[in-house]
């Protein structure tokens, strides 16, 4: 990704509140889909604490000619359409939206009208999901996990070969603030072979990066490793609820189903790509004795600028702490570099077999999880299974989450030099189960 002066840590917005703002300086510029009293759905992006209405930019005659069919997509109610672009058009109207919104732009006071304030938008999933894929590439998450089924050999042979992944159901991906509707299923009783029936007693949530797809390599035709990384528009938060005893009894021997597939939660905003430029980095260097990766999978560029320098993390509110005024509290923090593999081999490995990939897949990095205790992405790690209950700053104890819980995911980049940027939120409060005939 190149650098240029979209990302000049000294550039100034006249939109009031944009410079230095934590999240969504014109550094960042994210994309996403919103509605406000008028119930209309379309384009957007952040910029402050305000949505730059991108269907009334394509309206308002401020944007070039050669440049408004770029704007006009990205204005669309979904962004499908835009996420299909060539990467040097979505650069294209980075360019644009750039200019129109740096400090002493002749347009400034008919630009002002089309800020939508944050706190009257609706926000929506920015783009309609063909296809989730989530991979297990956090190999720190990989290995705790493990070593409660596998203590002396937590990694199965094939990890460090391969990109492990799963195919999610994109039907119940939503975005940031849906309910979680507390799952039901056949539940595994520990030491026996036999199931019950009821809500899930171990509700877990699962932190993770999403990686926004752009598509278009047709059916039987692999994406190389050296143009894989073109394939992808943007980032996110991702969270992949997980009911753990659901998913322990029907897992073997065909892998995730009902234990996963009742929600995926990702945060609204994709911030893109090109956003992202001054925050790749080198690949973490394997242990010594890893393999080396198969040729497919392999690109020095990759290697040496594919990784995304990241921080997330995830925090806990729960009923009683939001009764008494509590802040929620920080359960864990870990970070993009905790990943074993890079975005593009997740995309390379993908469409290696000619799987064909479309624009608006959702891939889910797996659980980001730091090698530390206070890195844990999921409960699962972080109670050991829930035999060690994480105790609150409020002075109750979770093992897993309950009714009335609400999980925060939130993310960041920052480094010297360059503005800082985030990702949003990515927001999921848990419902008591609606399928209460079927426990009767």
């Amino acid at each position: 990704m190149m650098l240029d002066h979209t990302h000049d840590a000294h550039l100034r917005s006249w939109v009031k509140g944009a410079d230095d703002h934590p999240e969504f300086p014109i550094q960042n510029l994210p994309l996403c889909s919103f509605s406000d009293a008028s119930c209309v759905r379309r384009g957007g992006v952040a910029i402050g604490d305000y949505i730059l209405d991108l269907q009334a930019l394509a309206e308002a005659g401020l944007v070039d000619r050669e440049d408004l069919p770029i704007v006009a997509t990205a204005a669309q109610p979904k962004l499908n359409d835009f996420f299909a672009l060539a990467s040097a058009q979505r650069r294209q109207l980075r360019s644009v939206l750039s200019g129109l919104l740096t400090a002493g732009h002749p347009a400034k006071h008919q630009a002002e009208r089309l800020l939508v304030p944050m706190d009257q938008a609706t926000l929506h999933l920015p783009a309609d999901v063909p296809d989730y894929t989530d991979f297990f590439a956090g190999i720190h998450h990989a290995m705790t996990a493990g070593r409660m089924f596998r203590p002396d050999n937590p990694l199965l042979p094939n990890y460090k070969h391969v990109p492990i992944a799963y195919h999610g159901r994109s039907s119940s991906v939503r975005a940031s603030g849906h309910p979680v509707v507390h799952p039901v299923g056949q539940r595994a009783v520990h030491g026996g072979t036999t199931p019950d029936y009821g809500p899930s007693r171990r509700l877990d949530y699962e932190l993770e990066i999403a990686i926004w797809i752009s598509g278009g390599n047709q059916l039987g035709e692999p994406i190389p490793i050296d143009r894989a990384a073109e394939q992808i528009v943007g980032f996110g938060l991702l969270n992949d609820w997980s009911a753990r005893d659901v998913q322990a009894w029907e897992t073997q021997p065909l892998g995730p189903f009902l234990g996963k597939n009742f929600l995926t939660t990702v945060s609204p905003f994709v911030v893109t790509s090109e956003a992202l430029a001054p925050f790749r980095c080198a690949q973490p260097a394997r242990a010594e004795g890893d393999p080396r990766p198969l040729p497919y999978l392999l690109d020095e560029e990759d290697q040496a600028n594919g990784a995304l320098d990241m921080t997330i993390e995830v925090l806990l509110l729960t009923p009683a702490m939001r009764e008494h005024g509590r802040p929620p509290v920080v359960l864990a923090r870990s970070s993009g570099l905790d990943l074993y593999w890079t975005p593009a081999q997740m995309v390379a490995h993908h469409s290696s077999n000619g799987c064909d990939l479309r624009a608006g897949d959702l891939f889910g990095t797996g659980t980001v999880s730091g090698p530390g205790p206070e890195g844990h992405g999921s409960l699962l790690e972080m109670t050991s299974a829930g035999k060690n209950p994480v105790t609150l700053p409020s002075g109750e104890t979770r093992t897993f989450l309950e009714d009335g819980d609400e999980v925060i995911l939130r993310g960041w980049c920052e480094r010297e030099g360059y503005a800082r940027i985030g990702f949003g939120e990515a927001r999921g409060t848990v419902l008591a189960p609606l399928s209460k005939e079927l426990l009767a």
